[in-house]
């Protein structure tokens, strides 16, 4: 089954997570750790991460410009590949558009149909600041649109290189991101849903949210999605606030509100602890809200936050 029949084929609110790879130079232990926790609660699918490397360049001593990786998570098909070996449980790695040139896409497609791995996110990718020097952008897919048509050419058969071959016996089915606050570079929300409608169009079977802490701003999005004819499952993504600097770095970096209430509360707390209990308080508020509401899944974004992740599912499910 596709992640959207899984998201769809009974009316219970199911339960999916997503995991960060490790740090290069990390083993794969404190990512089983993370599942052995959160596994009880019958996750229907892991979402994996993908990162491009983050680099600039500099000038040595010799007048030279040399490139200097300044960060590096290990490969999102590996950390997949060892998951589904090891729990089998449906994977969905990240597949992201900046940052890998389309040949790298490919072979990272071609990998993960030999591994059995036939489910993707397919995303444009953040840019990152910390590069001083921009990469080769003209070989990558700039947008998650691109990028899904090469999905679509490569469960065609067709290569990069013009060439044909055998389609997949399994072809790749495929999310796309959604934006409940706007995606930070569209200028209206119109716009930017005119743009989800055109990658579901394209063969999107689902749409996963980005990070909300008012359930209203989901509910009214998910309006608008049908109001414009886009009516594939969309998922909610919920994060608990673990700590205090979240208050200020979470909507910076996703373009989220805090409503003023969570806020008050956060801004209360005297300690990280205090905030983790507030956080675990808010988040599972919202789950029982969206439950309530017949949500056919909810999403939890851990980011280091499983024991938040466990304690919150224990009310919910």
């Amino acid at each position: 089954m596709t992640a959207a029949e899984l998201v769809l084929k009974d009316k219970e609110t199911k339960f999916s997570f997503e995991l960060l790879p490790p740090l290069k130079g990390n083993n794969i232990d404190k990512v089983y750790r993370t599942i052995d926790t959160l596994k009880e609660f019958n996750p229907q699918f892991i979402n994996i991460t993908s990162h491009r490397e983050e680099y600039q360049f500099e000038t040595n001593t010799q007048g030279f410009v040399e490139k200097k990786v300044i960060r590096k998570r290990p490969g999102t098909v590996a950390v997949a590949a060892s998951i589904q070996n090891k729990y089998g449980i449906k994977v969905i790695p990240h597949i992201i558009s900046r940052g890998f040139t389309r040949s790298e896409t490919e072979y990272a497609l071609i990998d993960l149909n030999f591994l059995g791995i036939n489910d993707i996110l397919v995303l444009r990718g953040d840019d990152t600041h910390k590069e001083k020097y921009p990469p080769r952008e003209e070989r990558c897919n700039q947008y998650a649109i691109e990028l899904a048509e090469q999905v679509n050419n490569l469960n065609k058969g067709i290569f990069l290189d013009g060439t044909e071959g055998e389609k997949f016996d399994t072809p790749f089915a495929y999310g796309v991101a959604g934006y409940p606050e706007k995606h930070e570079e569209a200028p209206n929300m119109e716009s930017d849903l005119a743009y989800l409608k055109a990658k579901v169009d394209a063969g999107a079977e689902y749409v996963m949210t980005q990070m909300f802490f008012d359930n209203q701003k989901y509910y009214d999005f998910v309006d608008r999605c049908r109001a414009v004819g886009i009516n594939v499952p969309i998922i909610p993504g919920i994060k608990p606030v673990t700590v205090a600097n979240q208050l200020s770095v979470l909507p910076k970096i996703f373009s989220c509100e805090i409503p003023e209430d969570f806020a008050k509360e956060l801004r209360r707390c005297k300690n990280n602890d205090e905030v983790k209990q507030v956080g675990i308080e808010w988040c599972t508020q919202q789950a029982l809200d969206l439950k309530k509401n017949g949500v056919p899944i909810i999403h939890f974004y851990t980011m280091m936050a499983t024991k938040s992740v466990q304690k919150i599912c224990e009310a919910v499910y």
